[in-house]
């Protein structure tokens, strides 16, 4: 049974297309198929019922792509030994994260990575849907929040701060709030991811606040459109202080309520649970470990 097979299989599958397999193998689409009919012929049954519209697994295809799948991760864990011995990443290392943390630091550190590891490639998926790294074959994740329990491995790069900002020219006409209960008399631009604002729970010591329900001014689904808002004097806003930081720095924005602040968000590399770190994603999580940014807000 030949690997390329099993790789063609694999790829189809995770990727949900023969023209999208093609690609990520950068193949060629007649090649891929002409190789996933070689192994239903060579095994002797069909693993994949084949529309128009989509591709599904037969019910011995997918135990079939089960096996490959753990096939191709022996094999890669072998090339990883071989690769550690060497010492240099080298590979394709693809990467998922929400695309607003990548413009405040993961974008920064795939160009990092790269300039410092000729031999890599890096393909990095910007959503803010949950991926399912090994069905959909990813090799990391930064994932922003508490995790829940998995058989996934994490390794936590760091934290998320928040506070709540207003600009110079908004609190000179509507005055600063002194106490949590104030912000409901207050225009108030809420993060709203999916239309569904986040409840605005802030904590000061051994004090809790959470704002009871109110109607903000703006919903936003974007944290920098958030900040932007914010900035222009519409009203009060939540915000990460990596976002917010350069708009302190030049006097356009100013803290409210400085005491008072969510818990802090953990950030963490995420991936899966192999006993042998490979060496590109290992690159990848000590570097953002070390140049996960401060921010002094």
């Amino acid at each position: 049974m030949e690997i390329s097979r099993l790789r063609a299989l694999v790829a189809v599958v995770q990727q949900g297309s023969f023209t999208r397999a093609a690609e990520r193998m950068r193949s060629q689409k007649a090649q891929v198929s002409r190789q996933v009919s070689e192994l239903e012929a060579e095994l002797g049954v069909r693993l994949l019922e084949r529309t128009t519209r989509a591709l599904r697994l037969t019910e011995i295809g997918r135990e079939v792509f089960e096996r490959a799948v753990g096939i191709l991760a022996a094999i890669e864990e072998t090339e990883r030994t071989v690769q550690s011995a060497r010492g240099e990443p080298q590979g394709v290392l693809r990467i998922t994260m929400p695309l607003e943390f990548g413009l405040i630091a993961g974008f920064g550190w795939v160009r990092d990575v790269l300039a410092s590891h000729p031999q890599l490639r890096i393909d990095v998926d910007s959503s803010s849907r949950i991926v399912d790294l090994v069905h959909e074959g990813f090799d990391l994740a930064i994932r922003v929040g508490e995790l829940p329990d998995s058989r996934l491995a994490a390794r936590r790069l760091g934290e998320m701060r928040y506070g709540l900002y207003a600009s110079p020219t908004y609190l000179r006409d509507r005055g600063a709030p002194s106490a949590p209960n104030e912000l409901a008399g207050h225009d108030l631009i809420a993060f709203a991811p999916g239309g569904k604002p986040s409840p605005l729970r802030l904590h000061r010591d051994e004090d809790h606040f959470e704002l009871p329900n109110t109607a903000p001014r703006l919903r936003v689904d974007s944290r920098f459109a958030q900040c932007d808002a914010t900035v222009a004097g519409l009203g009060i806003g939540e915000n990460a202080e990596h976002i917010v930081a350069p708009h302190l720095a030049s006097g356009a924005l100013v803290r409210v309520l400085p005491e008072w602040r969510r818990p802090p968000v953990p950030v963490h590399a995420v991936f899966p649970s192999h006993r042998f770190l490979a060496p590109k994603v290992r690159a990848f999580v000590e570097h953002a470990q070390a140049h996960f940014p401060a921010a002094d807000a």
